[in-house]
């Protein structure tokens, strides 16, 4: 079996920097576990496979070393940008089918921007563990369903965590979102999926469904600038827009090649 594979920096204009994913089109699905070994072989926190179902509409699944997820943010831009910068696709939108309903991506100015489900926050006692783990008590605690939101008083402190990622592991549920006031932009945040065999994601979309929502409530405004401050670092632009949340970013190719399995 051989398959093309595309290797994709997301929420950046410059390689090595952002979130890279692996991005694998399709004619058909192979079996699940097939799709699982070769995001474990690529090692990425995120690889993505489409199928075409329509002229403008595919559909999309993603896998991390360890698991299939619900939605991912950088993987879906790096679809998009393969679709639209490598494959020669034509327009200005494209919408995905995925676990998580549809999502759009329009492509402007060199901006991919996703379209993705809104997920508040809702305040929630922090389990010591959890705490102890980060190094660092947050200034408010927050939680959705599948994670949670910790907001430091401070950029420095986001930046200067050191996680215990063996203690995190015990913590359910296993993902954290931690951020603060930025400096030079609305917020920085940074985040850890110990449940998905990431123990950081360099810039992760996803996350900003919840701290969207967060942030335009606090600062009273719907047009945010974010950065995401891990090692690799990652910029985007979002919106509010009620129950949804648009989450734009550049990205740039880093290599293609095939998969010969």
């Amino acid at each position: 079996m051989k398959l093309p594979l595309y290797w994709i920096d997301a929420f950046t204009d410059q390689p090595f920097h952002g979130n890279p994913a692996a991005v694998v089109p399709l004619e058909t699905w192979p079996a699940d576990e097939v799709m699982q070994r070769i995001a474990f072989e690529n090692g990425l926190s995120e690889t993505a496979f489409f199928v075409r179902t329509a002229p403008d509409r595919f559909n999309l699944r993603w896998f991390t070393p360890a698991i299939e997820v619900d939605l991912c943010g950088h993987a879906t831009l790096a679809a998009a940008c393969v679709l639209f910068t490598q494959l020669g696709f034509a327009g200005a939108t494209v919408t995905f089918d995925s676990r998580s309903g549809p999502l759009v991506v329009t492509h402007s100015d060199g901006l991919f921007e996703l379209d993705f489900p809104s997920r508040p926050a809702e305040t929630a006692p922090a389990p010591e563990t959890l705490v102890r783990a980060l190094g660092r008590t947050p200034e408010f605690v927050l939680k959705t369903k599948g994670s949670w939101l910790l907001v430091y008083p401070r950029s420095d402190d986001v930046l200067g965590l050191r996680p215990d990622h063996a203690l995190l592991r015990q913590v359910t549920p296993g993902r954290m979102i931690v951020t603060a006031p930025g400096q030079d932009c609305d917020f920085v945040s940074r985040f850890f999926a110990p449940d998905a065999g990431i123990p950081e994601d360099p810039v992760t979309g996803s996350a900003h469904t919840t701290l969207i929502p967060y942030w335009a409530g606090r600062l009273g405004k719907t047009k945010l600038h974010a950065r995401q401050v891990s090692a690799r670092g990652g910029e985007l632009f979002c919106a509010l827009r009620g129950d949804r949340v648009g989450i734009a970013g550049r990205a740039v190719l880093y290599l293609r090649g095939e998969i010969s399995a």
